[in-house]
């Protein structure tokens, strides 16, 4: 298995900058960065996607003169490599505020979207239709990620992440795939086919599961920032925030051996060859029920996992629920056995309600009863629209008839297109981009600096993400533009 090189090097006490609570403790700050395709149909002359994502960033770089901005909700919007739109959330303290903040990415480019299809359909025809797909894979077999961000404390070695995080992560894709269909079947997992290395640093010229790129955000001395890129991008509200919770329970066993010295009891389920063991976990339709048929003993190991962090819990229920503001760790284990539970009995009909490679899979039974002939071009089509959060029908129709369930109302959604967690470093940033909006100030922000440029310059610089109190110098900085 390859090694990972640490590049903090500095002693975790050393500067004092980071409170010992949030040191010591099981706080945790997530984050969700998902990449979004776009298309056009119905246009009367071809459009590259390219052209498509300028016309819907129009009036981003409007309002901000770049495609790279932040939002009053404390979230990242940007146009990445590859004409892709990405929106990355704010920082939270809890995984239904990350979800929130995920939910209203999906709204802000449908909104983003709705502006460019009326200004193309103005040049290209009234049939032109832009569509934003919220997946991972696009129909020339191009790859492109949803990545999910956990602060973890310095102290961990990243080999033992790698040893003991990668196999958990490579099996809760039973409950947390997309799903994909594919000439040769259907998938349960959407990326698999496209990671060919467990950990590296670089995310184009090589397509790890763990990147490794040292930018914590905050104090280096104390925290890293651990980007998972092997997860795929989830329409189901559920699946998006059960990834978050159960990989933020087993991070705490690790972290708590760690800091005692002490064996977390992961140890020995490492894979020798973790590319080869993603790809066998993306194919577990094709084994049985039964763990003797299980590809790599996936749900098996998924059962290990839930074992040991229950033993955990029990032991640390009141330090684990006081550090997450709107989850309950009771709910978390309640629901990762009901996953586990109904993947042994192939109950596909309950799976369906909350994971999304389910729901798939059961329309494209139901199609296939209905249609004997049905095609992998239909299938694609149907994939299609699922993803498609602009102008897509079948995701909205299943949550309306109550096939699919969704853990926040349009309000909570609504409300998180303008609203910034309020106990993070977030609820700072948004208000700084809103003071500097109204006042049509020249100013500039990133997740650990807010600059404005004009009349005088002035900086302030929050290196912790846990503190949602403003500094002196970020009052200066707001003063300036009252």
């Amino acid at each position: 298995m390859p090694q990972l090189r640490d590049s903090g090097t500095r002693a975790l006490h050393e500067s004092g900058a980071t409170p010992a609570a949030e040191l010591n403790g099981f706080q945790r700050i997530f984050g969700v960065e998902t990449e979004y395709g776009v298309a056009v149909t119905g246009a009367d002359r071809p459009i590259d996607a390219g052209q498509v994502a300028m016309t819907m960033f129009q009036p981003v770089v409007s309002r901000a003169r770049s495609t790279n901005t932040y939002l009053d909700n404390g979230s990242r919007l940007y146009l990445d490599v590859g004409s892709h739109p990405e929106y990355a959330t704010a920082e939270a303290r809890d995984p239904m505020e990350a979800l929130a903040a995920d939910a209203a990415g999906e709204r802000i480019m449908a909104s983003l979207a709705a502006g460019a299809q009326e200004r193309l359909r103005a040049v290209h025809g009234e049939g032109a239709t832009i569509h934003v797909f919220k997946n991972n894979v696009d129909s020339a077999g191009h790859a492109f990620g949803c990545h999910e961000n956990y602060l973890v404390r310095r102290a961990v070695p990243l080999e033992t992440i790698e040893r003991q995080l990668l196999p958990f992560l490579i099996t809760r894709q039973l409950y947390t795939g997309a799903g994909r269909f594919t000439p040769d079947g259907f998938q349960i997992t959407q990326r698999a086919d496209f990671l060919d290395e467990a950990v590296s640093s670089a995310t184009t010229r090589s397509r790890p599961m763990v990147n490794t790129r040292d930018e914590p955000h905050a104090d280096p001395d104390a925290f890293r920032r651990l980007h998972v890129i092997i997860g795929d991008s989830n329409r189901s509200q559920w699946a998006t925030w059960m990834k978050l919770a159960v990989t933020h329970l087993v991070l705490c066993v690790i972290e708590d051996a760690v800091r005692r010295g002490a064996p977390s009891g992961f140890e020995d389920l490492a894979f020798d060859d973790p590319a080869a063991a993603n790809r066998a976990v993306s194919r577990w339709l094709d084994g049985g029920a039964d763990d003797a048929d299980d590809p790599v003993g996936a749900l098996a190991m998924q059962r290990r996992y839930l074992d040991i962090v229950s033993s955990f819990v029990e032991t640390h229920r009141s330090e684990l629920n006081a550090t997450l503001p709107l989850t309950s760790v009771e709910d978390v284990l309640a629901d990762w056995r009901w996953a586990l539970n109904a993947l042994g009995r192939r109950d596909f009909a309950a799976l369906a309600t909350r994971v999304d490679w389910a729901a798939k899979y059961r329309l494209a039974e139901a199609m296939r009863r209905r249609r004997p002939d049905l095609t992998f071009a239909q299938l694609e089509r149907m994939e299609l629209d699922y993803h498609d959060v602009a102008n897509g029908r079948l995701y909205a129709s299943l949550v309306a008839h109550g096939s699919l369930e969704e853990r926040l109302d349009a309000a909570a959604v609504s409300a998180a297109r303008h609203t910034p967690p309020a106990d993070t470093r977030a609820a700072l940033r948004g208000a700084f981009v809103r003071r500097a909006l109204d006042s049509g100030a020249q100013f500039s922000c990133d997740w650990t600096t807010f600059v404005v440029s004009s009349p005088v310059r002035r900086e302030a610089v929050l290196l912790d993400p846990f503190a949602a109190d403003p500094t002196p110098e970020y009052m200066a900085l707001m003063e300036s533009m009252a």
